[in-house]
């Protein structure tokens, strides 16, 4: 079976609720303040952020979205004071208090803003860019992000895990940039995570993972890396360097090589021109699966066909559309992967790939379920729907090309007479969101279309074809620009769907280990996107198990990217240790007899065991 993961979170509006299980809520986002203290339990480390992220407001004429929409119109919430004497722990009231928004503290979690031991917080980071001074709307988003981010992997599962407020039904009546007076501004610049924090010993990983690594239930094909992430020491290797099916766990090595590509600010516009005649218009698939129909999308702060529809009918005057030419063509094919399992394009999970589609090819945006049923041909689909908001027939919706672009410049053309247009003149465009926010849909829901939509723009910004092979040979090339070791990618497809994918766990820390050092800053914007332990996304129902084999010491201080194929069990991502030291790690698990109700509680006790261990 192909079903990988699971791919129903972007709900918006009933999140999962876990009540045995504590969450903590940014102070300032909804609720009221931590009531009164107890002394700390255990530090957390911080993963290291640029200081700030050049994600520019679109140009397009797009109307602004509202706050529920926009994936940068949310309240930017400055963190608090760490509480009196304490580098970290749980706040006022002892281990378990609800805290501001009547959610309890996981176990042993920090409250939001407090740093741990030996990590301070403002100055420079090495590398980064200092802040340039106050910026309006899209800064005000990235700046609560970077929050957001920083205390989620500091151990705190934070009730804004998503990119936008309106994903857990925020209040929308905030204004965006309203802050609490009450609190203190925030500080410029998060620190790099300490090294001051006790790291543990090779010795010491060995003796906590080694009984936990001959279950059965994993099978005899387990192949682990843990790393420190401060320092890059290797902590446990068992075949780390042997290539391994990763499953869903390939989109960490995809989000590195599009961040790194692209650049978080990129977007994707999806284009209208002018056909060849009078009232045919064309309709340019840029490779955008965010794309909505309306305002009920699927993707919080997706470019919409509706605003699309109304640029090209001012531009066209007084001249009646006619035609809707779809152009996918820059999307040549096959449109599904060879060794994809057949059930993947129709189970759900999947869909073929093409350059022009709406909501990730869903039939219906609206059915928050898991699976949702997607169209067999999404570019003709878009078409129809683009057809009918232009008051056009599904008959006057042809499969062809754009026209050569006119020279005259968008700009110019806005300003040319009503229905003037030459063939090829622009006559509108809306675009995606940031290339962050893609990159978090794709991680923390594991959303496998925009993880093949990401691939194919690694394609595009290296002149490669836009398809399933140029894609993963523009990553794997991408590994290597990046200094991590090529030969250890061999890549089929970008989702992890393909059974003929191949990397070793150790290019996955080595991934996660170079964005938390930031020798490259931008990998650093995966990091928003890794689902948290009992929280978010692919792990919100997961390390949640107490008894015998109890893994609710990692709810909270574990953000992971998971991979689920039959027979192949993954995970992948950053943990903080009792003594709160950064780790990463990667178990990839290929032959497991079991299926993934008793195999993925195994790989949550290795994660788990790492985090409650000082390992020394």
């Amino acid at each position: 079976m192909g079903s990988e993961d699971s791919h129903s979170g972007l709900t918006g509006e009933n999140p999962p609720e876990h009540p045995a299980q504590g969450r903590v809520v940014v102070p300032g986002a909804s609720g009221p303040k931590p009531p009164a203290a107890s002394p700390p339990v255990r530090g957390r480390a911080v993963v290291p952020l640029p200081t700030s992220l050049p994600i520019p407001p679109s140009n397009t004429p797009n109307p602004p979205p509202g706050p529920s929409t926009d994936p940068l119109a949310w309240s930017a919430r400055p963190a608090p004071p760490a509480w009196p004497g304490r580098s970290g722990g749980d706040p006022p009231g002892g281990p378990g208090t609800p805290a501001a928004g009547n959610r309890p503290l996981p176990p042993g979690t920090p409250p939001p803003g407090s740093p741990p031991a030996g990590v301070t917080v403002g100055g420079a980071v090495p590398g980064g860019v200092p802040p340039t001074g106050r910026r309006r709307g899209g800064l005000l988003g990235v700046l609560a992000t970077v929050l957001v981010l920083a205390l989620a992997v500091a151990g705190v599962a934070v009730l804004r895990p998503g990119p936008v407020d309106g994903w857990l039904g925020g209040d929308d009546s905030a204004s965006p940039g309203a802050v609490d007076p009450t609190e203190p501004p925030p500080p410029p610049v998060l620190a790099a995570a300490g090294a001051n924090a006790p790291a543990p010993t090779p010795e010491g990983v060995r003796a906590a993972l080694s009984p936990l690594l001959t279950s059965s239930a994993l099978g005899k094909e387990v192949n682990i890396s843990v790393v420190d992430a401060v320092t890059g020491q290797a902590l446990y290797q068992n075949g780390q360097d042997t290539p391994t099916i990763p499953a869903s766990t390939t989109k960490l090595v995809t989000a590195a090589a599009v961040l790194a590509a692209r650049g978080p600010a990129y977007r994707i516009a999806t284009r209208v021109v002018a056909g060849a005649s009078p009232g045919e218009v064309v309709i340019i698939g840029a490779g955008d699966p965010t794309l909505a129909v309306n305002g009920t999308g699927w993707y919080p702060g997706a470019g919409r066909l509706d605003r699309l529809a109304t640029q090209v009918k001012k531009a066209l005057g007084g001249t009646a559309p006619t035609k809707v030419v779809v152009d996918g063509s820059l999307f040549p094919g096959p449109v599904v992967e060879p060794d994809w399992d057949s059930d993947i394009p129709t189970g759900g999970f999947g869909a073929v790939i093409t350059a022009l589609m709406t909501d990730g090819a869903r039939k219906d945006p609206e059915d928050k379920g898991k699976g949702q049923e997607r169209y067999a041909k999404p570019d003709e689909a878009a078409g129809r729907a683009f057809a009918k908001l232009l008051g056009l027939p599904n008959s006057a919706v042809v499969i062809g090309k754009a026209p050569a672009a006119a020279a005259t410049a968008p700009a110019a053309a806005a300003s040319a007479s009503p229905g003037t247009q030459s063939a090829g003149t622009e006559l509108g465009r809306v675009e995606s969101p940031p290339m962050i926010r893609l990159v978090e849909f794709m991680l923390r829901e594991s959303d496998n279309v925009v993880a093949e939509a990401l691939a194919r723009q690694v394609a595009l910004s290296r002149d490669k074809p836009a398809s399933f092979v140029g894609a993963a040979e523009a990553v794997d090339e991408m590994v290597g620009e990046l200094g991590l070791p090529a030969a250890e990618s061999a890549l089929a497809d970008g989702s992890g769907l393909s059974r003929a994918n191949r990397v070793t766990p150790s290019l996955l820390t080595d991934v996660l280990t170079m964005a938390a050092k930031r020798t490259r800053p931008e990998l650093a914007d995966l990091f928003p996107g890794l689902p948290v332990a009992a929280w978010s996304g692919t792990l919100s129902d997961r390390f949640d198990r107490s008894g015998e084999k109890a893994t609710t010491a990692g709810a909270g201080v574990v953000r992971a990217k998971t991979g689920t194929l039959s027979g192949v069990h993954a995970i992948s991502g950053v943990v903080t240790t009792a003594d709160g030291r950064l780790l990463a790690f990667a178990v990839l698990a290929n032959k497991v007899p079991v299926g993934q109700d008793e195999a993925q509680p195994e790989l949550d006790r290795i994660a788990t065991t790492l985090a409650r261990c000082g390992c020394r």
